[in-house]
């Protein structure tokens, strides 16, 4: 009878659950749209795994975030891939990847993959004056906008921080009424005159369905 050490098993079972899966390492604020676009396309074949969406608020954390992610993950699945724009990295979130050898969403950031990057390069020149939210960030106004900002506290700092924008643009993943109002309420608690845009999943769903 052939005898399998502990080591061989440990690494057959290993090979065994690499083979074929791939792991989304992405930004919590991507999670509920990442999981819709998972159910929805039956990709049962992608796992998720989800860093602190409070990462934003300090984009030169991201980089060292994801690289730990990616070496503690590495071993288990046959592909990574991350589910960052450079989110404000300055290029480093990308070049990390490079010397990781594991592969992005492309595009400076949610914003722009949502819109889809190739239309947002073409209005971003005529729209520099614009805020924008996402379905996550309408639903997290407060934790994300108004108390970081201190607007809670000082709403008097409404106009120092937002006097330069004219509008206030939501790309709406879903068609949600609930979350509509509440972007508008968000638009008229900054003094933004208010758009809405129904996005869907833009350039993330096209990346993923690529996977």
């Amino acid at each position: 009878m052939t005898q399998i050490s502990d080591a061989e098993l440990t690494e057959n079972g290993l090979a065994e659950m690499a083979a074929g899966r791939i792991l989304l390492i992405a930004c919590g604020a991507l999670a509920r749209e990442i999981l819709d676009l998972k159910k929805a396309n039956g990709w049962d074949h992608m796992d998720l795994t989800c860093l602190p969406a409070k990462l934003h608020l300090y984009p030169e954390k991201i980089t060292e975030a994801v690289t730990e992610a990616v070496a503690k993950h590495r071993a288990s699945y046959d592909e990574i891939f991350v589910v960052y724009a450079d989110c404000g990295t300055g290029g480093l979130l990308q070049s990390a990847c490079d010397d990781m050898g594991v592969k992005m969403i492309a595009g400076p950031h949610c914003y722009s993959f949502f819109e889809g990057n190739e239309r947002f390069a073409d209005i971003s020149e005529s729209e520099f004056t614009a805020f924008y939210l996402t379905d996550f960030l309408v639903r997290q106004f407060e934790a994300f906008i108004i108390k970081p900002m201190g607007l809670d506290r000082h709403p008097e700092l409404r106009d120092m921080y937002f006097g330069n924008y004219e509008k206030l643009v939501y790309q709406a993943q879903t068609d949600d009424p609930a979350l509509t109002e509440k972007a508008k309420a968000a638009a008229e608690t900054l003094g933004l005159a208010f758009e809405r845009r129904l996005t869907g999943y833009g350039d993330l769903e096209v990346t993923l369905k690529a996977l």
